[in-house]
């Protein structure tokens, strides 16, 4: 574990480096407050002993710069100082520290205060990333895997804010497999589910990593959004999946099949007049093409700019 040593004391400071590496941790040192939150921004340090007194910076005010600061994990602090008197440990503690060693110190203590500190990191983590299981799983779709309409609501005005504001063109699609109610009654759910997933994983294969992202809208319905890319090119990427929808045939089990999809496609760049630029109004224009194409005879992409109605 990388633990960071703040002491301005040359001789204590290299004893407790010494101490720590000996006990097999990775430690930095600073002289001082300020040089121990100048390591702190910098590297991902989770425990932190710091002396009392220090020149620019003590450590009272370090423990208070650090909880002012709250990073994405927590940082475990103990306080080395001569003070040991009960106010002083409350004030310590009323600073943010979680734990308080005395000078001259023992060493065996001071390695079991890293080891309750260790503990407390690690259940830290782990809770972390229990809420992060969590959270991916509230904005994701069980089945295949895609975002969720949750995850359309809270990203989408991000997308669309950071489009106008930097004059970036912003499309989306909208898709619907073709007859898929009839999939379900003659090939039974199971079947039904094992389509949605691989269309939603060719559409996935299709589309740039970390840029553009896929929504189960509805049953059979995906909405794909394109940041950076105007009408055009999404109309050609449109069609792109509608071929490699519709010519190469889905399995499911022992069985092989043929599916197509209809597809809407609309956007907005900076020329777009304001009040057209919201996530209700885009889905509404991409959802219009997507039942023109539907009307026209399916199997098809059907795509425009945003227009009044």
């Amino acid at each position: 574990m990388k633990v960071l040593v703040a002491e301005d004391d040359f001789i204590a400071r290299s004893l407790l480096k010494n101490m720590l590496e000996a006990s097999g941790h990775e430690v930095l040192v600073a002289e001082d407050g300020e040089a121990a939150w100048r390591l702190i921004q910098q590297y991902d340090i989770r425990m932190v002993i710091t002396d009392w007194m220090m020149p620019k910076m003590d450590g009272l005010t370090l423990c208070r710069t650090i909880r002012e600061n709250a990073s994405t994990g927590y940082v475990f602090i103990i306080i080395l100082t001569a003070k040991d008197t009960k106010d002083d440990i409350i004030s310590g503690l009323d600073a943010g520290a979680d734990d308080y060693l005395s000078k001259p110190f023992n060493h065996a203590e001071l390695v079991a205060r890293l080891k309750t500190g260790r503990r407390i990191l690690d259940l830290e983590k782990s809770l972390q990333n229990a809420n992060e299981k969590i959270r991916a799983l509230s904005i994701t779709d069980s089945l295949t895997g895609c975002y969720n309409k949750r995850y359309l609501d809270e990203h989408f005005p991000g997308e669309i804010k950071r489009a106008k504001r930097y004059g970036h063109p912003l499309s989306i699609i909208m898709s619907d497999i073709d007859y898929f109610k009839k999939i379900n009654d003659a090939h039974g759910h199971l079947t039904g589910d094992q389509v949605l997933i691989g269309f939603a994983n060719r559409i996935q294969r299709s589309i740039r990593e970390g840029v553009d992202w896929i929504v189960r809208y509805g049953g059979e319905e995906f909405l794909i959004v394109l940041p950076h890319t105007d009408i055009s090119k999404a109309c050609l990427l449109t069609e792109r999946l509608r071929t490699e929808i519709c010519l190469r045939p889905f399995s499911a089990g022992d069985k092989e099949f043929h599916v197509s999809a209809s597809f809407g496609v609309t956007g907005f760049d900076s020329k777009t007049p304001e009040n057209l630029v919201a996530q209700d109004v885009l889905i509404h224009q991409a959802d219009t093409y997507l039942y023109q194409s539907k009307q026209e005879g399916r199997n098809r992409v059907t795509g425009g700019a945003m227009v009044h109605g």
